[in-house]
């Protein structure tokens, strides 16, 4: 499984930068698409997910300026960020959830995509 994320760059204290990225596989195994982002020196921070047949859940600190949607028919999904502040910029890394049947036995497993970088300087 792949994912190919794309959309980062520089954008001033205020704008809007859009997101997105691909998976390499058929959405029915998907079970959750989602972001995480990771700045220098600090852990990774999960702001978030679509979750099949639950919907969007986004953490506190991006709610209300995030968007993000999946496109089922194309495995994508998206993060529309907006009212961007100095403290998002980050590595942006996609990831998914996806379910597994191995001879019987049912597992999830969590696949990366490489981080794009986002940076919020005037």
């Amino acid at each position: 499984v792949q994912l190919q994320a794309s959309g980062g760059g520089l954008v001033e204290p205020g704008g809007s930068l859009p997101l997105s990225c691909q998976a390499s596989i058929d959405n029915s195994n998907i079970t959750v698409l989602g972001w995480y982002r990771q700045a220098p020196g600090t852990q990774r921070e999960w702001v978030a997910g679509v979750t099949t047949g639950v919907g969007e859940r986004y953490a506190d600190s991006v709610k209300g300026r995030f968007t993000i949607t999946r496109d089922a028919g194309k495995s994508m999904v998206y993060l529309q960020m907006g009212s961007l502040k100095a403290e998002d910029s980050a590595a942006y890394l996609c990831y998914a959830a996806v379910k597994h049947d191995s001879g019987g036995r049912l597992y999830t497993k969590i696949y990366w995509g490489q981080g794009t970088q986002v940076t919020v300087s005037s």
